[in-house]
């Protein structure tokens, strides 16, 4: 009988690195590929990218591989990248708004292309090192659930996956905790093992949002007004890209009491700011839907919505808002509701889908 033949996305660290051995240890073939997605060409400027972005992450792959015995290749995605997520990134930030690129590179990168790709070379899956798990549903439809280790769940940035991707898809390292997959790759002797996780975006390794953007985009809009919400300007900002909703830190400006960032309008390239009580909101609408436990919204549905990464999740109700949107309706009120980032929908453990915050 012949094996069931899978890519693992080895990103040089290691719940990818024992993600490959898990499934050899199944009785997969497994390929081990990491996605060149970096933009310079310089060897230093790729090294510096660190994260799953650079030079180290495919020594560290390669050797992974070696020690475990299994075919490894890097595979060029620079052009899918520079599209779906540098492009997005900054045209986001520009739109005055705050994208979140893992998700798009998730979507768009590590799945779309790399499904394709590996499906071309008579792949039956590809699999990544995601703390998530996926499962088939009585109705027939795959989901992603939450993982075994609550600590380092992953699924709000795979909610955008479809059918096709999840039915052609293995997240192994999903029912272990963190600590046990580093036990598990000190045992084999994996050089990854105690590797620090990567927190930072790959492809701004030092965090200046605003100097990348005006780099990729060659011309931003300059320094504009900081306003309150009824128009009385309050002092000088350094441009929009600098600043997100619900940002205290960084704005340069003494007001005798706190103020946070409320609202970024870009035409008129003014920087809403108000008190913290003004951050919070009970409403949201997105678009962009993707949904994954159930075909589509027929009706109001009772949710846990998450509106960030960080966010615990909040109970919800969501409804059908017409022209391709979906209106979220809280509990109550949820701080820093931001245009740009996803809000995704969970009924206990598992991930009825989400979209694109308006």
């Amino acid at each position: 009988m012949k094996r069931e033949r899978v890519v693992v996305g080895m990103s040089g660290g290691v719940d990818s690195s024992v993600a490959a051995w898990i499934l050899k240890e199944q009785g997969y073939e497994v390929i081990g590929v990491t996605m060149q997605v970096w933009q310079e060409e310089d060897a230093q400027a790729q090294e510096e990218n660190g994260g799953c972005c650079g030079l180290s992450a495919v020594e560290d792959a390669r050797r992974v591989a070696a020690m475990l015995d299994i075919p490894y290749y890097v595979m060029n995605f620079k052009s899918e990248f520079k599209e779906h997520v540098i492009d997005y990134f900054v045209d986001e930030y520009l739109r005055g708004r705050t994208p979140n690129p893992c998700i798009a590179c998730n979507r768009y990168v590590k799945w779309e292309s790399l499904l394709k790709r590996s499906m071309d070379i008579g792949a039956d899956y590809i699999a990544t090192g995601h703390y998530a798990r996926i499962a088939r549903l009585p109705n027939g439809r795959y989901a992603i659930k939450n993982s075994a280790s609550s600590a380092k769940d992953q699924t709000y940035a795979l909610y955008s996956l479809t059918q096709s991707q999840l039915s052609h898809t293995l997240m192994p390292v999903g029912d272990y905790t963190k600590e046990e997959i580093r036990k598990i790759a000190a045992k084999l002797g994996l050089r990854t093992a105690d590797k620090p996780d990567s927190q930072e975006i790959c492809f701004i390794p030092d965090h200046d949002y605003a100097r990348f953007i005006e780099q990729e985009a060659g011309q931003v809009k300059g320094p504009g007004n900081f306003v309150t919400a009824d128009g009385r300007v309050l002092g000088r900002h350094k441009g929009i890209t600098h600043y997100t909703i619900g940002q205290r830190k960084g704005l340069g400006i003494v007001m005798g009491v706190p103020v946070f960032v409320t609202k970024i309008c870009p035409q008129s390239n003014e920087v809403v700011l108000g008190s913290n009580e003004e951050v919070y909101g009970d409403t949201l609408y997105a678009d962009k839907l993707n949904y994954m436990s159930i075909p589509g919204l027929e009706e109001e549905l009772q949710v846990t919505a998450k509106i960030r990464y960080s966010h615990k999740g909040a109970p919800c109700t969501i409804a059908n808002a017409g022209d391709g949107k979906v209106i979220c309706k809280f509990q109550e009120p949820v701080r820093a509701i931001t245009p740009g980032q996803a809000v995704v929908f969970y009924h206990g453990d598992t991930v009825v889908g989400g979209g694109t915050i308006l």
